[in-house]
């Protein structure tokens, strides 16, 4: 597949330029050049993202990165039995378990959430940093919720986490489940307040909490220009229905005046041939 000339390969993060260096220096340019493609394209394009890690995978298989930039890639594209494989595949070589919330929510998305909760009750969870422990968290409550036990869910996500002030990254996320959690278990006036917090913790906008507090509250918006198109298209058909009635009056007038004619026509014709009888009859 192609990569643009302006990506080099040394986009990519120093451990992972650290990982490649196990490989001889031109394969490990193209490794780099395609992981740095799986990244640019992982939120935006999916499915190139996936090719081109499994370009990456077919050159370099051994590289735990690579495993893992591959896991990420099906991931996003759904295919959560070939994601799990490819996470277990690195963390088998690294040792780490930084994966492991990702892992659980692939054991979700394989229609296994006990599995998923199971991961989250492992000794491993204790050894994540705080990101990934809130991160198992909201994996958790997902896993409860997929199994219908929306109140679990809501305890779940209860936590010094989601009570502190302070604004930290996972901060959105984690106040956006537990409103979406209240609003499924009908308490709705706690959701709003919730959704509201979100909305003053989510500068990104990485959320569309303020849609939903419009929507609780009733607004409804419009998109300008999408009126402004129903507008012209209105206008556009209106202009079309003159011109054919336009059409149809001309034609019925064509039509009136060539009838005029014929009348016209045959009228003289049958003087003429009145005329002719005279002219006989005054012969005899």
């Amino acid at each position: 597949m192609p990569i643009p000339d302006d990506v080099t390969g040394h986009e990519i993060d120093k451990d992972v330029q650290q990982e490649l260096q196990s490989l001889p220096k031109g394969l490990a340019e193209d490794v780099a050049r395609n992981l740095v493609m799986v990244a640019k394209l992982l939120d935006e394009d999916p499915e190139q993202a996936y090719a081109y890690s499994r370009i990456a995978l077919r050159l370099a298989s051994r590289v735990a990165a690579v495993r893992e930039a591959a896991g990420f890639a099906a991931y996003a594209n759904q295919k959560y039995s070939e994601a799990l494989a490819e996470f277990r595949a690195a963390r088998r070589m690294t040792g780490s378990v930084e994966l492991w919330p990702v892992m659980a929510d692939c054991e979700r998305g394989l229609g296994r959430p006990e599995k998923a909760l199971e991961m989250a009750g492992a000794p491993e969870v204790h050894k994540l940093d705080k990101a990934s422990q809130v991160e198992m968290r909201l994996v958790a409550a997902g896993a409860r919720r997929d199994m219908d036990q929306i109140d679990a869910a809501i305890v779940t996500l209860q936590s010094p986490e989601l009570a502190s002030n302070s604004v930290q990254p996972w901060t959105a996320r984690l106040r956006y489940a537990y409103a979406d959690a209240l609003l499924a278990a009908g308490r709705e006036d706690e959701a709003r307040e919730w959704f509201a917090k979100v909305v003053e913790s989510d500068k990104d906008g990485s959320t569309d909490a303020s849609d939903r507090l419009a929507e609780m509250d009733g607004v409804e918006f419009v998109d300008a220009l999408v009126e402004d198109d129903e507008d012209a298209d209105a206008e556009q058909v209106a202009r079309a229905e003159a011109v054919m009635d336009a059409k149809d009056t001309e034609d019925a007038a064509y039509t009136k005046d060539a009838e005029d004619v014929e009348d016209s026509e045959g009228a003289e014709v049958e003087s003429a041939g009145s005329h002719d009888v005279e002219s006989d009859d005054d012969k005899h």
